[in-house]
């Protein structure tokens, strides 16, 4: 199998960076350019921000590629109980739509937040409706799963794929900082599917997704030559929002729905921190979709560190949850927590240097 998978991975990883100088024309030929009109913006030059398109070519060629080998090894029906092919239908819809609406929004035609909110809701409920769900909640310390109701399922679904595919998409603030803390969640991902026996199409989907943003990266890393766009990062989030769902459906183990939540601690914090606050900022609930330079990674900017330091700081906290993820659920809570003991132990110690060198 994981000769399969490495094929794969390598042809998500040529695909993608075959096709992004494409997209840099394309968007330089549309007129998709991220122009740093504000102060808001870290970038000092016009960039073309259509990435995102080479990252979904990527993704989906090998995506079906590896699909096709499983089936005609007999190692993946689509047609079983489980329904996958319905199901990635419905993902696939779901893309399409989120694609196009987020695909203007990258040509500047200045879609409103809540539109785009709506795209987000429309194509989450779509894969609702094909049959994507999250059925329990996992009580880690109680080891057991509580199985939700039909209506409340669908609300958490909703939640979930809705509010992961914005934390991507928030976080994306500095060259390849999304794209690095994808590619650092899905790596975890993947680790932490193949202990876990996980169905065999989340393993696919989500190693697909992972060549596709290695191969997207070397464009997008500091100095970018291109942006993913809102296109990309919408992708993205709401992409590995349904991975997640897929990789712990209908397991028992204990941890394993709540690793999905740890893997993606980053970009969660920063959204729940952006969210409560502009609410206080704000005073209303339309302060919530207003942009701002209070995000993690323009704290860290603000207290002197240069945007790539700023990036591989971010990198190193998400790389921290994720190996925290795994730990976690290959050993146990109290190897996790001595993990994370020693982990905050030697930040600790290194504050003043870390300190330091944020000020040069």
């Amino acid at each position: 199998m994981w000769g399969d998978i490495a094929i794969e991975f390598l042809l998500a990883f040529v695909t993608t960076f075959v096709f992004t100088p494409y997209s840099i024309r394309l968007a330089m030929k549309i007129g998709a350019i991220d122009v740093p009109r504000d102060e808001r913006r870290m970038h000092k030059k016009d960039m073309p921000k259509l990435g995102g398109l080479a990252v979904i070519i990527g993704f989906i060629i090998a995506s079906v590629y590896l699909i096709f080998v499983k089936i005609i090894q007999n190692e993946l029906d689509l047609f079983t109980s489980e329904g996958y092919g319905y199901k990635l239908l419905g993902v696939a819809l779901g893309i399409l739509i989120l694609s196009i609406v987020c695909f203007f929004d990258d040509k500047q035609k200045d879609i409103k937040p809540l539109t785009k909110l709506a795209g987000q809701s429309v194509a989450a409920i779509i894969v609702i409706c094909f049959g994507i769900k999250i059925d329990f909640i996992n009580l880690p310390f109680l080891a057991q799963n509580v199985l939700l109701d039909n209506v409340i399922s669908n609300i958490v679904t909703f939640c979930w794929i809705v509010g992961i595919t914005n934390a991507i998409n928030l976080i994306d603030g500095l060259d390849g900082l999304s794209t690095g803390i994808s590619i650092i969640s899905c790596l975890s991902l993947l680790i932490i599917f193949s202990l876990n026996a996980s169905p065999l199409i989340a393993i696919v989907l989500v190693t697909a997704l992972l060549g596709a943003l290695v191969g997207f990266l070397p464009y997008n890393f500091n100095p970018a030559k291109t942006f993913i766009g809102e296109m990309g990062t919408n992708f993205i989030g709401f992409t590995i929002s349904i991975i997640s769902i897929l990789g712990v459906a209908k397991t028992a183990t204990a941890f394993v729905v709540v690793l999905p939540i740890i893997v993606l601690g980053l970009p969660i914090l920063d959204t729940v921190f952006a969210i409560i606050r502009r609410l206080i900022k704000g005073k209303s609930l339309k302060a919530v979709v207003q942009a701002d330079k209070g995000h993690l990674h323009h704290k860290l900017v603000e207290k002197g560190y240069s945007p790539k330091d700023a990036v591989l700081v971010l990198y190193g906290i998400s790389v921290s949850f994720g190996m925290f993820a795994i730990i976690l659920f290959e050993s146990g809570i109290w190897k996790a927590l001595s993990f994370a003991l020693m982990l905050l132990a030697v930040i600790a110690i290194g504050y003043r240097e870390i300190k330091t060198r944020g000020k040069q």
